[in-house]
């Protein structure tokens, strides 16, 4: 069994290769939901319904997010009424969040919801929520002035200096049900290319699960998000150097080293692989960015290969996600 920390885009196409080279329900995704918000009465997962979209082929390749195809009637619909529409929520993609708003008012707990929604996609890999109790990404900016997440990565467009970031709820919230157990179970723990400030971060903040990695460092493997200096998506770079860190893959080998044994790294950084493993991690060189299906299920090879894992000759046939 594969256990993979997950966050947006990045993670969704490393579990599209993953599922290409070995069987989908030997893989557990373990998803942030310090994302999650509420608008227009809804509860939205931005990070778990990327992810479900993305493997089940329905995902907007353009965007890397939304629905192919989808369009945007509700929202134009509300422009009307001075509503909140810097979010967009396609048409089709309120479905998702109808549903999942309902079910939870009925009852049902977040990671109940997730396997539903995931079983009418026929999603084969195990998405669990990092947790079903609310756990909130808050940035505080140059200023003093604090906002949510989703309010500095899509209205402000992540283009504001950031001083701070915590995670709202963390201290009391629970794991959700299965993911310690599939953390100290896994043959190997996968951290997919994902912000680790605030795509992981919070996955960390849940109590429990960074002593459980810590335990197993050994047997983490990680694949660096940042490139040549750069974020692929969204502003890992800038928040690493906001925070004191710094924005290239030794400066996430540090950032990532108390808890993660080996970070697979892009051709482009080879020649500060010894920068990595100057960090204490063991790193690994080879092509990480994933532009297409073939190249994603590459990198799953890569990264399976890194522990051990016999993927035979060829890892599998490459398919598109969803397929």
């Amino acid at each position: 069994m594969i256990a993979v920390l997950c966050g947006g885009v990045g993670a969704a196409r490393m579990l599209a290769g993953m599922q290409a080279v070995v069987d989908p329900g030997a893989i557990i995704g373990i998803v942030n939901t310090g994302d999650d918000t509420e608008l227009h009465g809804l509860h939205i997962s931005p990070d778990l319904d990327t992810i479900t979209y993305t493997l089940s082929g329905v995902a907007n390749p353009t965007t890397g997010w939304g629905l192919t195809g989808d369009t945007f009637r509700a929202m134009q619909a509300l422009e009307r009424f001075d509503a909140v529409t810097w979010f967009r929520l396609g048409d089709a993609d309120l479905a998702t969040h109808l549903y999942r708003t309902g079910r939870m008012r009925e009852g049902a707990t977040l990671s109940e919801v997730t396997a539903e929604i995931s079983r009418a996609w026929g999603l084969r890999v195990r998405l669990l929520p990092m947790s079903d109790d609310p756990v909130r990404t808050r940035l505080r900016l140059e200023g003093a002035q604090e906002v949510a997440f989703q309010e500095y990565f899509v209205k402000l467009r992540h283009s504001v200096v950031v001083d701070s970031v915590r995670f709202a709820g963390a201290e009391v919230a629970r794991p959700a049900p299965g993911v310690l157990a599939a953390l100290e179970a896994a043959e190997v723990v996968v951290v997919a290319p994902s912000n680790p400030v605030v795509s992981i971060g919070p996955i960390l903040a849940v109590p429990g699960v960074t002593s459980v990695l810590t335990a197993r460092r050994d047997s983490v493997v990680a694949v660096s998000p940042i490139v040549a200096g750069a974020a692929l998506r969204g502003p890992a770079d800038r928040l690493l150097v906001e925070l004191g860190g710094q924005a290239s893959a030794p400066g996430v080998a540090r950032f990532l080293s108390a808890w993660v044994g080996t970070l697979v790294i892009d051709e482009a950084d080879a020649d500060v692989a010894g920068e990595v493993e100057a960090a204490g991690v063991k790193c690994i060189v080879a092509p990480t960015v994933m532009r297409t299906p073939e190249m994603a299920a590459g990198l799953a090879r890569t990264v399976l290969g890194t522990a051990g894992m016999d993927l035979g000759p060829s890892g599998g046939a490459p398919v598109a996600p969803g397929a």
